[in-house]
């Protein structure tokens, strides 16, 4: 499929920004599955996190040295993390979590120095739309849900902390202002929008060609 291509396209390109002895961020999804081998390829020493168990099983298996993120005495900074995304709209807003993934997610990415976003070129689009994944509280699930009011549980399984999927199918006219009433509202435990001032780059396949974006 055209999309498969340029997803390897933009992993491989991506994979080109990792240099030796960094500590790396490791997202989850479709796109990452083709960075993990185009990472290991390259024989570089790096210190790796993993934002699933799928991610980490999968960059083992590779060869990639991967450590745990969690608890205090876990790397506290990162010095590159790569990870795809469902829409990136001109704005630089990103929606992420498809795989339910997306607290892990966004927590590798603030952790990083330089967060890469990888993309085929059919996630580029001119605003953002629902669905926009939820991971929300067991505790209070019933008034959680109520408080959002446009929201549908998903059939998936917990997220690796636990956490109920579930995505918020309402209006996006304005991100910034959802994604802060989202993040004050209880019981939701992490959202899928990324504010702009998260991401670095974007690399976006384009047929056999990556286009590379620095944003910041």
């Amino acid at each position: 499929m055209a999309d498969g291509r340029e997803k390897q396209v933009a992993a491989e390109a991506a994979a080109e920004l990792v240099e030796d002895g960094m500590r790396v961020g490791l997202g989850t999804g479709s796109t990452v599955a083709f960075l993990l081998p185009a990472l290991a390829r390259r024989g570089l020493s790096l210190r790796c996190v993993a934002t699933s168990l799928a991610t980490e099983k999968a960059a083992r298996e590779l060869g990639l040295a991967v450590e745990p993120f969690s608890g205090a005495d876990a790397l506290a900074e990162l010095d590159i993390a790569i990870d795809g995304a469902d829409q990136v709209a001109p704005s630089g807003w990103v929606v992420k979590g498809g795989g339910a993934a997306h607290t892990r997610e966004k927590a590798v990415a603030a952790a990083a120095d330089r967060f890469v976003v990888i993309v085929s070129s059919d996630k580029l689009v001119e605003r953002l739309m629902s669905p926009i994944p939820l991971e929300l509280l067991e505790f209070g699930l019933a008034a959680t849900l109520a408080r959002i009011g446009s929201v549908e549980l998903r059939d998936a399984p917990r997220s690796p902390d636990g956490g109920v999927i579930a995505d918020y199918t309402g209006t996006v006219d304005d991100p910034a202002a959802l994604a802060s009433w989202l993040s004050e509202t209880p019981g939701v435990v992490e959202h899928g929008l990324f504010a702009p001032e998260l991401v670095s780059d974007l690399v976006v396949g384009r047929g056999d060609e990556a286009e590379h974006r620095r944003l910041r």
